[in-house]
């Protein structure tokens, strides 16, 4: 099962959560696609146990009423880390209902330190919910320009956008007044700004 689950995470490095298949982690075992249901059932399984063992790499704190946004603030920052060294990893995150031990770890682990900061049962679980939705359709977005770049050699970048929106028309006031708001920070800014938004929404119940 391990070398299943490792030569399955050494494709996506490479070449990407598309390229990932069962025949193609098959193929690098040297063995046939057969061989290898008797460990896993499907490629749902596999997403499962992928995601699985990159949950295992993130480390839980101590719930502190005290400094439970910092907390979840990280324990998310870790989730982002390991997602962006598989490029696309997430998608198999968005795709499958979680069943995995490791991966049930961090959500209860999560949802334990936003329960820490007093906040009621479901707004916490919602907002964990919340949470771990923008962490994979950030890192998502992110290996998705990061490929357009690899295979088009271009991206378009501030400056550019900055130009198209100085040339809108006037229908568009409020993006070409705002053309640099809309343009400004980095995407781990962004990433930061978000979380922030959401975890600085939450509060204790009265």
């Amino acid at each position: 099962m391990d070398a299943i689950v490792e030569t399955a995470l050494g494709i996506v490095e490479r070449e990407g959560y598309g390229a990932l298949t069962m025949r193609r982690v098959a193929t690098a075992l040297e063995t046939g696609p057969a061989s290898l249901y008797a460990h896993v059932v499907n490629k749902e399984d596999l997403d499962d146990l992928l995601i699985g063992r990159l949950c295992a790499e993130i480390e839980l704190p101590e719930p502190d009423p005290r400094a439970w946004r910092t907390q979840i603030i990280d324990v998310c920052a870790q989730l982002r880390d390991q997602y962006l060294r598989y490029p696309g990893v997430s998608l198999a995150a968005l795709a499958v209902a979680p069943t995995n031990l490791e991966t049930l770890r961090v959500s209860e682990g999560m949802l334990g330190i936003v329960l820490a900061g007093g906040v009621d049962p479901r707004t916490a679980a919602w907002a964990i919910d919340a949470l771990t939705l923008y962490v994979n359709a950030f890192c998502l977005e992110t290996s998705l320009m990061d490929r357009h770049v690899d295979q088009e050699g271009w991206a378009i970048g501030s400056d550019e956008l900055l130009r198209r929106f100085a040339a809108l028309p006037g229908a568009f006031p409020h993006t070409k007044r705002y053309a640099a708001e809309l343009t400004s920070g980095t995407p781990l800014d962004r990433f930061e700004f978000t979380l922030n938004l959401i975890v600085g929404g939450l509060g204790a119940r009265d």
